[in-house]
């Protein structure tokens, strides 16, 4: 975690361009440190969340409650539509405009959520390639998932790009593609894309997780079942109902897809949850793996 100390010391560097970084996987109660923290510097909060983006997409999500945007602003959460495309590039440049209309009001941004990579696009040197979509790779491997299920695909991802693959769900499917098409296009692997020499910004960390695996995995199987509770059920059923579809974008994820095979009568619920329950301790295992470079960041070196 942090002392008020280290805090302190963090604030009274003269650099204005600074930014808290609040990171870990999830079920790690960083929604509600990150608020305090907010209230403390009297600043706003960026969504780091790659699934915060879509609209109607909530419960899973885990979006901040509309009391909670009452008590402290929030940015980059309900931008697009689940059946958009939207880059870490596009991500890049929109949150790059809020952090700096933060700093020339004198406020430090709280970048927080989940999502590593949109994190590391906006504190290191970060190259994101410009590689035209595909069309006729994109509908063989789309063919090959259909055929063989999506860890087909994704294990070709694995042999291509190991440390990238790491960072994604196999059933992220659009992700998998765009990072196989990348590599073979390009001739480089999408990881290779980021170079971490140095840090931007003068950048605070912050880690929620006490490094009890066994506490965390507890979390997230209680979380699942919250969120059924609190009827994730409907949410998908009413995103189908408006006509989104299983394949669009922002519907190729974890929870969604476990609860449509229910939904289609491929799977019953508990099968449903026990999927999700596994999936999501899988996923915050990759989350570990990419987070873990940021605790061998000591505060006293975190200077641009």
């Amino acid at each position: 975690m942090f002392s008020k100390e280290q805090l302190q010391n963090f604030l009274d560097k003269k650099d204005n361009k600074k930014l808290v970084v609040i990171y870990w996987p999830t079920a790690c109660w960083k929604t509600a440190i990150s608020i305090d923290i907010a209230k403390m510097l009297n600043t706003e909060i960026i969504s780091t969340d790659s699934r915060q983006i879509f609209k109607f997409m909530d419960i899973w999500t885990a979006k901040v409650t509309e009391e909670e945007k009452s008590w402290v602003k929030h940015h980059m959460i309900d931008i697009v539509s689940p059946d958009e495309e939207y880059s870490v590039g596009q991500f890049k440049k929109e949150a790059t405009i809020i952090i700096n209309n933060l700093w020339k009001a004198w406020k430090i941004p709280i970048l927080c959520w989940w999502t590593g990579l949109y994190i590391d696009s906006l504190i290191y040197d970060f190259s994101i390639p410009k590689v035209e979509p595909n069309k006729k790779l994109r509908e063989e491997l789309e063919d090959e998932a259909k055929k063989y299920w999506n860890e087909f695909v994704y294990e070709k991802l694995v042999k291509l790009d190991p440390e990238y693959a790491k960072t994604v769900h196999p059933n992220n499917l659009r992700y998998v593609i765009r990072a196989i098409e990348v590599k073979i296009m390009t001739g480089i692997a999408k990881s290779e894309f980021i170079w971490e020499k140095k840090l931007k910004y003068d950048t605070f960390f912050i880690n929620p997780y006490d490094g009890d695996r066994k506490i965390l995995y507890g979390r997230i199987d209680r979380r699942v079942h919250i969120m059924i509770e609190m009827w994730l059920i409907e949410e998908v059923k009413n995103l189908l109902n408006m006509w989104y579809k299983e394949s669009d974008f922002g519907m190729e994820t974890i929870w969604y897809k476990e609860i449509i095979s229910h939904l289609n009568w491929e799977i019953t619920l508990d099968e449903a949850i026990s999927k999700i329950q596994q999936n999501s301790r899988n996923y915050a295992k990759r989350q570990l793996t990419w987070f873990r470079k940021y605790d061998k960041i000591e505060i006293k070196y975190m200077i641009k």
